[in-house]
């Protein structure tokens, strides 16, 4: 809609011109049941009051409200003509005075797309369940607002619900009054019942962090309390919620034990107490993101909820999403960024304290294994896009916003933070944080204001550093050089810094340089040395004299961000001993190494596989091991060489078979082995073992298929042509749930059928009827690496269909579209030309929809690279 993507200069304008007082919200969700309109969205009453100053009386400005109508607008109590004022997303609004206070009344649509207030149904038992998801810019689709994160203000809800019905706000809720009203309905009149909630008033937020959740939730409490040295003590009451159908797998309990261990971690090092009353965490369906941070009432992703058996990293990862949006409650909500351009500022430091508080506060000590391995993983992929920025990038609007939520902003950095700590010093880090705190509490701040502080507690020049590494994009590889003498020990150990043309810029970096060797059948490191590598060539004089290693680890303890290489004694070594690396940190970045050579068409494909086929079953950190299963099968998808593809295939299979057998009955590896043996399986005998798994014809040790893993076991059968409908639709009877539903779709759709992806094809790009998860569902299923021959038509058909998608849809959808059906799988020469004749002949498209195809034309030439490189073996 015209003027739905608000412009940065839009908003520095609308900033230098308002402030804004206070609002009061009401919403009217009694329409959330029932049967719905016969023609149209479903929509909900909201009735908006704003106060506010213009500096300049006189002035003209907009409020921001995406609806299907609007019902009345009075603007300091005179009656504007909604026709007149109102053209879809903003409220036009001229004459201001120096005080304001403007009403709107809409008609607002509830969301099937995750974005605003997103309304689901419940299969199992039919409740409505409701919750809104504003980042960043969709509370203009619930209220009027003016929707940019600098225009803070404090916040009153007031919720009409239905009977029976619990709402939640970001502040502290109370039911204060039943209403029974007549209604006028078809045949005759009729009551509504419900009840009015009202919240309390909330401290100056951000519109993008103001939430309700409301409906039949199942609801736990906790409590949280801390004295304070100065003898003052905070009470925080704990709530969590879920769907009534997932409260029996709901472990509430460890969900509190995590967010009291966070809570005392953040007051321990912050020095500044939480600062928004109650603390409510509500898993909530079919939701496009891991979680929010909304202040108060936290919202995640409810696969959070575990329904069947997973392993300890999916508890630690649950754990690290909880704290990383507990640290927002300081870095974001407390103190939050002008602009979009500055998100850094929260995300990268809640990515990174998420890490930090679970390895020192929580039972998951080895957090910065999984950081190190997973989370750069997606920093050094982003890294490396034609659309990479720097840490803080250039936002021209809100769209450039939407896309900016990725590697670079919060892995990359938080990695950049981690160096920042070794480089200045833990305790000036939080010290600056401190400071940070108290001179910007409840305001907004950009880059300049977190380095003065970071410059008053370390003593360092922070501009040199924060261009180096804050306003440049780009990752260094690091490569070790040794020389020996004649005495067999090393005569210089020098570490070369490069840069990729696009990116030249080489960074300070602080890092440790590990010796490793063989003792007793265990590779070891027996030296290290932290030091400062800057330029081109940096030599370690520390190292100097050391016996010479067998292999040289570069950036060992993972303390800055950048691709580590291998000097050829130290791969050789890799290549027959990487299972020997006894500390597991060292390994995992071993693997991610290996892995960044393989995405870099320098090693083969099928090297990396045999690698893991040879080490991954030694591999004690759980995480660890399913990276290195998602990394290979991507391997074999992509980089290998078509030729060899069916041979790797065969031997991924029997090696994840094998280490399956050998596993421990009933443990985490044993599960991991069995979900991996599931995803690569492909060959008759293997799909008749899952099938025999499935039926209970088949058994092995301690393997418990439960449901979840049901559907893992079905996906291949039904892109193999094994399961068909029939066999679907018995399991959906046996699992008739908002999971099943989705899981069923999902296998649906990747059934071995010309008539099958074109039913698929239309349902996500020909019509807007699915909501977000099962759009999501659909694109998983349709895509199948066994059916690339099938997909040959849909490469025309995309680039055909892309920007009337991008123009149609939310742009949640219209990036789950463009990402998820880009024709990867063809991965031709031909299909990088078409790629390349969409570009040159849509230049005139939209920015993010350009980003968006670049990255995938991106991806698929790494792709014809990396099978070159294959092939060439």
């Amino acid at each position: 809609m015209p003027g739905e993507n608000l412009s940065r200069d839009e908003a520095q304008e609308r900033s230098a011109l308002l402030s804004v007082d206070g609002y009061d919200v009401s919403l009217d969700l009694r329409s959330a049941v029932g049967d719905g309109p016969e023609t149209g969205p479903r929509t909900f009453r909201s009735v908006t009051t704003i106060r506010f100053r213009c500096a300049e009386p006189g002035a003209t400005s907009f409020a921001d409200l995406i609806a299907p109508s609007v019902t009345a607008v009075s603007l300091n109590g005179k009656d504007l003509d909604p026709g007149e004022v109102f053209d879809g997303t903003r409220v036009r609004l001229e004459d201001l005075a120096a005080e304001n206070e403007l009403v709107v009344d809409a008609q607002c649509a509830y969301s099937r797309t995750g974005e605003g207030m997103h309304r689901f149904v419940d299969p199992e038992d039919g409740e409505v369940y409701l919750y809104t998801q504003y980042e960043p810019a969709d509370s203009r689709r619930v209220f009027a607002n003016f929707e940019q994160p600098d225009l803070k203000a404090p916040f009153r809800f007031e919720v009409r619900a239905p009977e029976g019905w619990t709402v939640w706000s970001n502040g502290a809720g109370e039911q204060i009054e039943e209403v029974r009203e007549a209604l006028p309905q078809k045949g005759g009149g009729g009551r509504r019942a419900g009840g009015v909630w009202r919240f309390a008033e909330t401290k100056p937020i951000s519109t993008y962090i103001t939430a309700v959740v409301a409906g039949p939730y199942h609801y736990v409490t906790d409590s949280y309390s801390r004295t304070f040295d100065d003898g003052t003590t905070l009470e925080i009451p704990l709530g969590a919620m879920c769907r009534k159908g997932l409260a029996k797998h709901f472990d509430a309990d460890d969900v509190f034990l995590v967010t009291k261990q966070g809570l005392d971690f953040f007051h321990d090092h912050f020095d500044y107490p939480y600062p928004f009353g109650k603390y409510d965490q509500a898993f909530v369906p079919e939701y496009n993101l891991g979680a929010m941070e909304n202040p108060g009432m936290v919202t995640f992703r409810e696969e959070f909820i575990f329904r069947g058996k997973v392993t300890q990293a999916s508890y630690e990862r649950r754990a690290n999403v909880i704290l990383h949006e507990m640290a927002h409650m300081w870095f974001g909500d407390l103190v939050t960024m002008v602009w979009w351009d500055d998100l850094w500022l929260k995300e990268s430091f809640a990515d990174f304290m998420g890490a930090f508080s679970q390895v020192e506060a929580t039972r998951f000590t080895d957090g910065w294994i999984t950081f190190a391995n997973n989370r750069k993983a997606w920093a050094y992929r982003a890294d490396q896009l034609p659309s990479t920025h720097p840490v803080t990038a250039d936002i021209r609007d809100l769209e450039d916003a939407k896309l900016n939520f990725d590697g670079i902003t919060y892995a990359k950095g938080a990695s950049v933070l981690k160096q920042l700590v070794a480089y200045v010093g833990r305790e000036a880090f939080l010290e600056g944080a401190r400071r940070y705190f108290k001179r910007n509490a409840y305001g907004n701040t950009r880059l300049g204001d977190l380095l003065s502080v970071l410059e008053e507690t370390s003593g360092r020049d922070m501009g040199a550093w924060a261009r180096s590494w804050l306003q440049t994009a780009g990752v260094n590889s690091l490569t070790p050089q040794v020389e020996l003498g004649e005495d067999g020990r090393i005569a210089e150990l020098a570490v070369v810094q490069e840069a990729a043309a696009s990116h030249p810029e080489l960074r300070p970096h602080r890092v440790a340089v590990g010796l490793y060797r063989s003792e007793a059948g265990a590779l070891v490191r027996y030296a290290r040395a932290e030091v400062d590598v800057d330029g081109p060539r940096t030599v370690i004089g520390e190292l100097a004299g050391s016996e010479a290693p067998e292999l040289v680890l570069v950036n060992d303890d993972d303390l800055t961000y950048c691709k580590i290489r291998f000097d050829d004694a130290s791969l050789a070594t890799l290549r027959n001993h990487l299972g020997d690396l006894t500390d597991p940190l060292a390994r995992a970045l071993c693997w991610s190494a290996l892995w960044n050579l393989t995405r870099d068409a320098l090693l083969p494909a099928r090297d990396f596989i045999d690698l893991v086929l040879r080490f991954a079953g030694r591999e004690s950190d759980i995480g660890v091991l399913q990276q290195l299963h998602t990394w290979t099968n991507s391997a074999l998808t992509y980089y290998a060489s078509p030729a060899w593809r069916e041979t790797g295939g065969d031997l991924l299979a029997q090696g994840a078979l094998r280490e399956l057998r050998q596993a421990e009955p009933g443990s985490q590896h044993q599960l991991t082995w069995a979900r991996f043996f599931a995803a690569v399986a492909s060959g008759e005998a293997d799909l008749r073992l899952l099938q025999g798994l499935l039926e209970g014809t088949a058994k092995i040790d301690g393997l418990e298929v439960d449901q979840e893993l049901r559907w893992a076991f079905l996906t291949p059968l039904a892109a193999h042509g094994v399961a068909d409908e029939s066999v679907l639709a018995a399991e959906l009877a046996r699992d008739d749930t908002a999971s099943g539903k989705r899981h069923q779709v999902r296998c649906l759709a990747a059934r071995p059928s010309a008539e099958v992806k074109a039913q698929a094809w239309a349902q996500v790009v020909e019509a807007d009827t699915l909501s977000n998860a099962l759009v999501e569902a659909t694109i998983a299923g349709f895509a199948q690496p066994s059916q690339r021959e099938l997909l040959a038509p849909y490469t025309e058909k995309y680039f055909a269909a892309i920007e009337r998608v991008w123009a149609e849809r939310s742009i949640q959808i219209g990036m789950d579209v463009v990402k998820g059906l880009f024709p990867a799988l063809r991965d031709s020469r031909e299909t990088l030309d078409a790629t390349d004749a969409w570009l040159t002949t849509h230049e005139d498209a939209p920015p993010a929809l350009r980003r968006l195809v670049l990255e995938a034309r991106d991806d698929l030439a790494r792709t014809l690279r990396g099978q070159a490189c294959d092939a060439a073996v």
